[in-house]
C-alpha cells in the first residue's frame, strides 16, 4: 500500500469540496474549496519568494483555521513546518525560530505584539495569520509576491479554479515534514523530527480506531502546536472530511462547555485536567448530599442514579459523541474509579510527542481501568525489566511512528535513540494482555534515604483529592517529602474559610495522607503555594521550577 500522508490530505479536499471545513467558533466558516484555494495563494507566495521544498516555515499562534490552512499549505508545497506554541515566551520563540532556521513565519495578532523581528535575522518575512498580509518584507520578492498576489491566482486559472487542479507534493515516508519543538519540562526545548511515514501512520491508526464520517463536527481545544492536539483534532479529522470548530480564544471551561453544547462533537479529545475540571464543579457537588450518598447505597435506585448521573456527563460534553480520549498527561484514579461506575465511555491513550504521538491505545469498550492501552499497530513496545508484569521498567518503543532525531542535535538523539529503540523516560508494567500501566517518569522518580524508588505522581495523585487541593507537587528536600499545595482558594472561601485556616486543614490532609502511604514516602511537611504551578502547554506543572522550593 502507497503511504503518502499528502495524499490523505488532497483526497479529502476533492472529494469534500462543498462541504464545511474550519470555523473559528463564534466566527467565519472556510469550505474544503476554500481551504484548497487559500492553499493555492500560499503556494503561489512561496514559489514567487523563492521558498524551496525542504525549507522551514514557522507558525506561532492560537488554534485558528489559518492556522490549519497554514500547516495544510506547507506540507502540500514539500516544505517543512514548525509550529511553535503561542504560549512559548517572546525569547524562547525567537530561539525557535533562529534554531530551525525558519525562512518564513506566520503568527497571530496577540503573538505579534510580543516578538522583535530583529531578534530573528534568519527569517526572510513575516505573515500575519488574520489575513496573510505582510508585516515584514525582507526581500523584493516576497513584496512583489504578496502585492500581485490575487493577479497571480487569476493567471494560473484564468477559468476558475477546480478540484481538478489540485495537484500536491508527493512525500516520502523517510522525508522530514515537522519540526516540533517539545515544550518538555526540562529548561531546554528539543526539536524533534517528524517524518511524512510517522504523520501516515498516526492518521492511519485513527481512521482504523475511530469513526469519524464526512459531516461530523469536533471541538479543537488542544494547542495544535502540540502533536496530541494536531494528529487528533486537527489532522485525521480533516482528512475524515470532518468539520473542525477552532476555540480561538483562551479555553476557559465556561467557553469548552459552551462550544459543547452548540456543536454537539461527535469525538471527544481531551487531557484529564479538562475532564477533572467537569467532574468537580458540575457533577461531584450533585452528589455529595447526604441523600445521594444514601441512595447510591440501595442497589437498585443506585442504576438510575447512576444512569442520571452518566447521562448528566455526558450532556456536558454535547450529548453526541462516541466516546472521549484523554491522554497528554496522568489520569487521577480517583476521578477514573468513579467514570468506570458510572459507565461512561472514555478510554485512556499514551504517546510522546518523538512518537507524533500515538505509543499505546484501545478501544473504551475493552479497556482496561487504570491502563493506556496497548500498543498501536505498526508500534512495537518493550518494557526494561526482569519481569514486566509485576516490575516496573522504562517504556521503550520502536516503529513507523518515531522520529528522525532532534534537529541539530546528536547528543540527545544517541541519548533517546538506542539501537533503534526510543527511551521514552516512563516507567511501567505490562500484563500478558499487552495493556499498559505508567507508573511515572522515570526523570520525577525520587529515591528514598532506604534506596526505595518513590513515584510523587502517585502521591500527589492521592493529595489532589484532598479537602481544598487544587494542585500540588512533591518535592525531595534534605531526605524529607515536602507537599507543595496550591489551594482551591475559591472552594475554600465559599466554605466561610479564612486563609489563615488553610495551613491547619493542610496539615490534616498531611496526616490522612500519611495514613495511606508506606513508611519510606511519609509527607514531612506541607507548604502553601499562593498561585498556581507554572505549566508546560500540555498542563503538566514545570518541576524544575519548584525542586528547590525552601520550606
Amino acid at each position: 500500500m502507497e503511504q503518502s500522508f499528502i495524499a490523505y490530505i488532497e483526497n479529502s479536499i476533492k472529494n469534500n469540496w462543498d462541504l464545511d471545513a474550519l470555523t473559528d467558533y463564534k466566527g467565519a466558516t472556510l469550505q474544503y474549496k476554500d481551504v484548497a484555494r487559500k492553499i493555492e495563494k500560499i503556494h503561489i507566495i512561496f514559489e514567487e519568494s523563492g521558498i524551496n521544498k525542504g525549507d522551514k516555515i514557522a507558525v506561532c499562534g492560537r488554534n485558528s483555521s489559518h492556522w490549519g490552512v497554514t500547516f495544510l499549505a506547507t506540507l502540500t508545497y514539500g516544505a517543512v513546518i514548525v509550529p511553535i506554541l503561542h504560549e512559548f515566551k517572546a525569547d524562547n520563540v525567537h530561539n525557535i525560530v533562529n534554531h530551525s532556521e525558519a525562512k518564513l513565519l506566520f503568527v497571530g495578532d496577540m503573538v505579534w505584539e510580543n516578538l522583535n523581528e530583529a531578534a530573528m535575522p534568519l527569517l526572510e518575512g513575516i505573515i500575519m495569520m488574520t489575513d496573510f498580509t505582510l508585516l515584514v518584507s525582507r526581500t523584493e520578492r516576497l513584496t512583489h509576491a504578496r502585492e500581485h498576489l490575487n493577479e497571480m491566482f487569476g493567471k494560473k486559472f484564468p477559468k476558475n479554479f477546480r478540484q481538478e487542479h489540485i495537484a500536491y507534493h508527493q512525500d516520502k515516508p523517510e522525508e522530514l515534514a515537522v519540526i516540533n519543538y517539545t515544550s518538555g519540562t526540562t529548561s531546554y526545548s528539543k526539536g524533534v523530527m517528524l517524518p511524512y511515514r510517522s504523520l501516515w501512520s498516526n492518521t492511519r491508526f485513527a481512521f482504523d480506531a475511530l469513526d469519524l464520517k464526512p459531516g461530523d463536527r469536533i471541538v479543537s481545544m488542544l494547542p495544535m502546536a502540540h502533536m496530541y492536539g494536531l494528529a487528533f483534532e486537527f489532522i485525521y479529522e480533516f482528512a475524515a472530511g470532518c468539520q473542525i470548530f477552532f476555540l480561538t480564544r483562551m479555553p476557559s471551561p465556561k467557553i469548552i462547555f459552551q462550544a459543547f453544547e452548540e456543536v454537539k462533537p461527535n469525538l471527544v479529545v481531551a487531557v484529564p485536567l479538562i475532564i477533572e475540571k467537569i467532574i468537580k464543579k458540575n457533577i461531584l457537588p450533585k452528589l455529595e448530599t447526604t441523600t445521594m450518598r444514601l441512595l447510591l447505597k440501595v442497589p437498585i435506585i443506585n442504576d438510575k442514579i447512576r444512569a442520571s448521573v452518566r447521562e448528566k456527563m455526558v450532556q456536558a460534553f454535547g450529548g453526541n459523541f462516541e466516546t472521549i480520549i484523554i491522554g497528554g498527561a496522568g489520569f487521577n484514579q480517583e476521578v477514573e474509579r468513579f467514570l468506570r461506575q458510572i459507565e461512561f465511555p472514555y478510554t485512556v491513550g499514551y504517546g510522546m510527542t518523538e512518537c507524533g504521538p500515538i505509543i499505546c491505545y484501545e478501544d473504551w469498550k475493552t479497556f482496561k481501568e487504570g491502563s493506556c492501552g496497548k500498543p498501536v499497530p505498526r508500534m512495537e513496545v518493550k518494557i526494561l525489566s526482569p519481569d514486566p508484569e509485576t516490575q516496573v521498567g522504562e517504556i521503550v518503543c520502536r516503529g513507523d511512528n518515531m522520529m528522525l532525531g532532534y534537529y541539530k542535535n546528536e547528543e540527545a538523539t544517541a541519548e533517546a535513540i538506542k539501537d533503534g529503540w526510543l527511551h521514552t523516560g516512563d516507567l511501567a508494567i505490562m500484563d500478558a494482555e499487552g495493556n499498559v500501566t505508567i507508573k511515572g517518569r522515570s526523570k520525577n522518580m525520587l529515591l528514598s534515604s532506604s534506596g526505595q524508588n518513590i513515584y510523587p505522581e502517585e502521591i500527589e495523585d492521592k493529595l489532589n483529592n484532598l479537602p481544598y487541593v487544587a494542585e500540588s507537587i512533591i518535592v525531595q528536600q534534605n531526605e524529607k517529602l515536602v507537599g507543595l499545595v496550591y489551594p482551591d482558594f475559591d472552594e475554600a472561601f465559599a466554605q466561610g474559610l479564612k486563609e489563615e485556616d488553610l495551613e491547619g486543614v493542610m496539615e490534616e490532609n498531611r496526616i490522612t495522607l500519611n495514613a495511606t502511604l508506606p513508611a519510606y514516602s511519609q509527607i514531612f511537611k506541607m507548604k502553601i503555594y499562593p498561585e498556581e504551578f507554572e505549566k508546560t502547554p500540555k498542563k503538566s506543572i514545570k518541576r524544575f521550577l519548584y525542586q528547590e522550593a525552601k520550606g
